[in-house]
């Protein structure tokens, strides 16, 4: 039996036996044709098969640039497809058992560094004082001073920035009450430059006759305020007037960089946790790589024994 009918009848079973849908039994069959195709330049079969065949397969993906994760869900696919050829008695054994995925490298977050953040945060200033504005574009600008501003102060997560009160700009304590996943309240703390932007765009929201409804940035939207894709917008022209890769830069990043930045100035990593909302500290150990380096460097500089060099 040819490799493409075993394919065929696998995908039939797929769709039978488990309902799968049409986008998955595509995808399915992408992963195997490729497989398929590396069997026959392999001169063997899938009834045929062995371990150094899958292993050769996932060597031949590595050597074409294929990430990790998407090697390891063709994997996935060859996987199930070979379970399914010995279960039914079309092959005398499974090749894959014994094959294990490709690790997966822990995605280290992408970081600004402390002067790419004070360019932003000029650029969105300077918007917000050029005299030439009319009042929508001043208003704007103020309002991305504003959420910069915030969210380098905080670290809120994009969705509890775009969605704070307007009583947030009007608080005379210097945190906010945010909550987050889960309903869980968390202190966070508020810079004075965060609370003076703040300030200065609700007066000119309230001036304009604009600071309507609950919301700190109120919006024509579903949600009635600010949505995370028009921030993104907004975001990437400030980047690009500061002169930075704008895909090197998203809400998300300035999340990042309040985490690392902290943590380079000596923050323990406990309590940047608690800033950031997370409910396990593994979640916010992805930021040690900024503590491995200021240790090595700790460690160069300081230890008896060490020459200087590194």
């Amino acid at each position: 039996m040819s490799g493409a009918r075993h394919a065929n009848l696998f995908l039939d079973m797929l769709a039978a036996e488990r309902g799968a849908s049409k986008n998955t039994l595509d995808a399915y069959r992408r992963d195997l044709d490729d497989y398929l195709a590396y069997l026959t330049e392999a001169g063997t079969a899938p009834d045929s098969a062995s371990s150094t065949t899958i292993r050769g397969f996932m060597a031949s993906l590595e050597e074409r640039g294929l990430k990790a994760t998407s090697a390891a869900r063709r994997l996935s696919a060859v996987r199930q497809f070979h379970k399914f050829l010995y279960v039914e008695g079309y092959a005398p054994a499974d090749p894959t058992a014994a094959v294990s995925a490709p690790k997966r490298g822990r995605v280290l977050p992408k970081v600004l560094s402390v002067d790419q953040v004070d360019r932003l945060l000029q650029v969105a200033h300077e918007g917000a004082a050029n005299p030439d504005a009319s009042p929508p574009e001043r208003i704007r600008a103020l309002r991305m001073a504003c959420l910069l501003e915030l969210l380098y102060a905080t670290g809120l997560r994009v969705s509890e920035l775009i969605a704070l009160p307007r009583s947030a700009a009007k608080t005379r304590e210097r945190f906010l009450v945010v909550r987050g996943k889960g309903a869980k309240e968390r202190l966070v703390p508020l810079t004075e430059a965060a609370r003076e932007a703040a300030r200065s765009y609700l007066a000119a929201l309230e001036q304009q006759g604009k600071a309507v409804g609950p919301w700190l940035f109120p919006a024509d939207s579903e949600s009635g305020h600010l949505t995370r894709q028009a921030f993104a917008r907004d975001l990437k022209a400030v980047a690009a007037a500061a002169g930075l890769r704008s895909d090197k830069v998203s809400p998300h990043v300035l999340r990042h960089a309040f985490a690392s930045h902290l943590l380079q100035n000596g923050a323990d990593l406990r309590v940047v946790q608690e800033l950031l909302g997370h409910a396990d500290i593994s979640t916010t150990q992805i930021y040690t790589h900024v503590l491995d380096e200021r240790l090595k460097s700790m460690v160069r500089d300081l230890h008896p024994l060490s020459s200087g060099e590194g």
